[in-house]
């Protein structure tokens, strides 16, 4: 278990963790020192080729009443324009589910942060020849913004990770007021894409922030008006940065980073015009 959030488990679902991209092409308007301010704030964020290294992971929820899974990470067998997910074999995602106790048919909602290939890729598997829902009873929930976006731009991932979902009845598309009984609730945060939201999770008086896409790395924490390079709408997405930033820093609410480098979570504390992060 990563952590415990007053009643609720938190478990890390890590797909993989390593290289991306070129850190001065994910952040175009940082710089040309982004790499050496990166890694004097996180060593080993950018790695010797000048790539960010960062994580794909899920976090799985048990609240004692359902059974939530935060993001679907890549997937195996999906077709993808980056080569170190495409095609991909591996069976590590579900070792992660399985290490945490939890069966597939044991999920009760699969709650998509946005609807980006990294995010939904176990949302479905390969049978037969045939995509199907990984997980046959849950209802996932994806922002009703990102389906129309990503069925326009990522025609092959909605056609294997979202259509067989929606198809089977599964799909709930859902607003920023959603939430999942007492403990889960959602942040709007678009920007990275139209309907980004970030989850909150609230029990027995603590809480913890799943950031999803709104923060990419902890040095953005300082940093705020660093763009990456796949937000749609890029002064949208700082605003909502900003916002995010300045809602758990105000609440020290407990961050989960989706990407932020292993182990992923700490708190934010405000620091002059911006933020500090501070690692558990």
């Amino acid at each position: 278990m990563l952590c415990r959030i007053g009643e609720v488990e938190v478990w890390r679902i890590l797909e993989m963790n390593g290289p991306f991209r070129e850190a001065e092409a994910l952040f175009p308007n940082a710089g040309p020192d982004v790499v050496r301010i990166m890694n004097e704030m996180v060593p080993g964020q950018v790695d010797a080729a000048g790539r960010l290294v960062l994580p794909v992971q899920g976090f799985l929820l048990k609240t004692g009443s359902h059974v939530v899974l935060v993001d679907a990470c890549v997937g195996n067998d999906k077709t993808n324009r980056f080569s170190d997910w495409h095609m991909r074999d591996s069976g590590r995602f579900m070792a992660a589910l399985a290490a945490s106790g939890t069966a597939p048919e044991e999920v009760d909602y699969v709650m998509c942060t946005h609807l980006h290939t990294d995010h939904v890729g176990w949302n479905t598997r390969l049978v037969d020849g045939r995509w199907v829902p990984t997980f046959p009873k849950a209802r996932y929930l994806m922002p009703a913004a990102d389906l129309p976006f990503m069925e326009e731009i990522g025609p092959d991932q909605y056609r294997e990770s979202l259509l067989p979902v929606i198809e089977a009845g599964q799909a709930e598309e859902v607003g920023s007021d959603f939430t999942i009984g007492d403990a889960i609730s959602l942040i709007p945060t678009p920007g990275h894409t139209p309907g980004h939201v970030s989850v909150r999770i609230r029990s027995g008086g603590a809480e913890a922030v799943i950031t999803g896409d709104a923060i990419h790395c902890t040095p953005q924490c300082a940093y705020p008006e660093w763009q990456f390079v796949y937000d749609a709408d890029k002064e949208a997405a700082v605003r909502a940065r900003r916002f995010l930033l300045e809602t758990v820093s105000e609440s020290g609410a407990r961050v989960l980073g989706t990407h932020f480098q292993l182990p992923s979570t700490g708190r934010v504390r405000a620091d002059g015009d911006a933020f500090r992060w501070e690692a558990d």
